[in-house]
């Protein structure tokens, strides 16, 4: 874990630890909390009185320091907690857990009969070596050649390269490979099927995640979740299939002057990709937290809405974040690029992207020509790279990581790695004791989102924020809660069954950038501050109406009111004082931490070069035979989840790509 965590921030909290291993350090960062009447007057960390260790660690998270010790709190508090409640022994099982009352899905797995369904396409290139992985790649129907002039290069011909399997790269792979064109699909994470699923929260999120789920900006304010596996996100969301908003295409159509988003060809592109998915549009039977938003939403007149799925309507399932186990769940991996390798496409597993092959074009407007990709497997067995030469090339690794390589191939358009929103997040709780409050089952159970509310303004039917529920299993919980005392988070994590959270999300008009892998800067509007409080507010206001005991927010001090006897004076005094604290790098006394899951926007489509990084067809405007399927080329951010939306643009361009092929 501490291998995937910023270097710079990792290398300060080894020099602190170091520190207060020593007298003289723990003076300098503790003060006057590590000093005695006796001998030897200065202690150690690690000979302070536990409840003096707890107000250090207290003053570290509250005050404002020369030194960043509040990013150091927030580190060892995340990494500690996450390792304790989801390190496992031999036989997976973890002692904290039945404290908590907390069960892993153990539910029959279900395995395909006839083996992985990727199998007959995939090469994990981490179980080849030097003297296996060539005859690999013939036997998929490639043609490899080694190069004389450089001995260190595979060249692997074929007439399309797409980099990444998620929600844009698997329906490409889809559409190119169904229309008679060889493709291949390079994906940096690692092939999971059904079968191989644990549904622990550990080694799932190291696994499936991006830097093990615990990747952040900059300044440590908004963790950021992506998916880094084959099937992309498709493999670990919350299942939502919310077809783009009318209001959204509208404003794309019409205001950055994009047609596709306006045409009858999109709306069937949602049809077809939800066709595909085997979108359900209701529920049978809801989780705990659904249930907690519904009933909170219905008793205060506020109208819920049901979410589609693309799962059948019957699937309970609170574990699909780590992977769905029972199969129920349509990502990629079981849909699109099921068609794709059943129509000769291949999949290299571990295998990362360098930079995109690109040579001086004369006779296009474009000024480059991309021929294809440079990628490297993650394997040290294999030492040479691979030199994939196609007469299309296709970029469908993400929002934060497409840029990146765009600019890595000394692509130069302003707009690449700029615009980057993030859909932010921000969490509150209440604790709903059994059987107090009518609603049954418990927080880890049900399915993950199956119903939704929109925060509308009175005044002109503008959506300030959505309400939904997350996926949150007790190491994510324990991590991402505010910490005041080893003894109060005891008290909450024994909780945990029963302790429902909903989160509001944004459609946000600040934006960021990431112009290197890994390093995101973002911004919030005052807009973005206004509608975050609001919708927080809400949040709270529908947990008490369902009947919650106890609410609060993930502000650091620990955010809290109890509920029985409340009125409505004490009430809104309380949410008078919930407002948008800052993140880890604030000057103020409190602050909180900002969750994103969805990432788009940071290599957006525009009409023009000035106003985009790529065309209405999805190419760039300065590589000819370079496409972008990914979220990265939303325009703006869209409010609500993304994977319809990924998915159908993804399909426009892509029966494009295969017309353009033909001729």
């Amino acid at each position: 874990m501490v291998k995937k965590g910023q270097p710079k921030a990792m290398s300060f909290v080894k020099l602190v630890l170091t520190a207060l291993s020593f007298r003289l350090g723990t003076l300098l960062l503790c003060g006057w909390l590590c000093c005695d009447w006796k001998w030897p007057f200065i202690h150690k960390f690690s000979e302070i009185p536990m409840e003096r260790r707890e107000k250090i660690l207290m003053k570290w998270s509250g005050n404002a320091h020369p030194l960043p010790l509040r990013a150091v709190f927030a580190i060892i508090k995340t990494y500690c907690l996450f390792i304790f409640f989801s390190v496992t022994n031999e036989k997976s099982e973890n002692p904290a857990w039945k404290a908590i009352g907390y069960n892993v899905d153990n539910r029959q797995k279900k395995a395909d009969p006839q083996g992985r369904p990727l199998q007959k396409g995939i090469i994990e290139t981490m179980h080849e070596d030097d003297s296996t992985f060539v005859q690999s790649l013939t036997e998929k129907g490639l043609e490899v050649m080694e190069d004389p002039e450089h001995n260190n290069v595979h060249r692997i011909k074929c007439d399309v390269v797409i980099v990444g399997s998620g929600c844009g790269g698997g329906v490409a792979a889809a559409i190119l490979a169904s229309s008679g064109h060889k493709v291949v699909v390079i994906e940096k994470g690692n092939y999971f099927a059904t079968e191989d699923y644990s549904s622990l929260e550990g080694p799932s999120m190291s696994e499936l995640y991006e830097s093990g789920g615990l990747l952040t900006t900059m300044n440590g304010k908004i963790r950021l979740m992506a998916a880094s596996t084959v099937g992309g996100g498709s493999a670990i969301n919350w299942s939502a299939s919310i077809k783009t908003p009318k209001n959204v295409l509208k404003e794309w159509s019409v205001d950055h002057k994009i047609p596709m988003f306006g045409s009858s060809d999109y709306e069937l592109a949602m049809d077809a990709v939800c066709k595909r998915l085997g979108v359900t549009e209701n529920c049978t039977e809801e989780g705990f937290q659904n249930q907690v938003l519904r009933k909170g939403c219905q008793n205060l007149g506020l109208k819920v809405e049901a979410v589609p799925r693309n799962s059948p309507e019957n699937h309970y399932c609170g574990s699909c974040n780590l992977g769905c186990r029972t199969g129920d769940k349509k990502g990629t991996d079981s849909t699109w690029l099921v068609d794709a390798v059943d129509c000769g496409a291949v999949i290299l597993t571990a295998c990362k992207a360098e930079k995109f092959i690109l040579v001086n074009n004369n006779d296009s407007s474009r000024k480059k020509k991309c021929l294809g990709v440079i990628a490297t497997s993650l394997n040290k067995n294999l030492t040479k790279k691979l030199q994939i030469e196609a007469k299309t090339t296709i970029s469908a690794c993400g929002s934060l990581l497409t840029p990146p390589l765009m600019i890595s191939s000394r692509l130069k358009n302003p707009n690449i790695g700029r615009n980057l929103h993030l859909h932010p997040v921000l969490v509150a709780w209440g604790y709903f004791p059994e059987d107090a409050s009518g609603i049954k089952g418990k927080t880890y159970e049900g399915g993950i989102i199956t119903s939704f509310h929109r925060v509308v303004s009175e005044e002109s039917n503008n959506v300030h924020a959505i309400i939904q529920t997350p996926a949150f299993g007790p190491a994510s919980v324990a991590a991402i809660s505010p910490w005041v005392s080893g003894k109060e988070l005891k008290e909450r994590m024994v909780k945990y069954p029963r302790w429902a959270h909903l989160f509001t999300l944004i459609r946000d008009q600040g934006s960021g950038e990431v112009m290197e892998e890994g390093k995101i800067k973002y911004r919030l509007s005052e807009v973005d501050k206004e509608n975050l409080k609001i919708g927080l507010r809400q949040v709270i206001k529908i947990m008490i109406a369902a009947g919650a005991v106890e609410v609060g927010t993930h502000r650091s001090d620990g955010q809290r009111i109890k509920c029985n006897g409340l009125t409505e004076e004490s009430l809104q005094e309380f949410l008078d004082n919930v407002p948008i604290v800052g993140g880890l790098s604030s000057k103020d006394e409190y602050w909180t931490l900002y969750l994103s899951a969805h990432q788009m926007g940071s290599c957006r489509m525009g009409a023009t070069e000035e106003e985009g990084a790529v065309d209405q067809n999805g190419q760039s405007w300065e590589a000819e035979g370079l496409f972008v399927c990914d979220a990265s080329i939303f325009p703006t951010a869209i409010g609500v989840n993304p994977m319809v939306t990924i998915q159908s643009i993804s399909y426009c361009i892509s029966k494009k790509i295969a017309e353009s092929l033909k001729e």
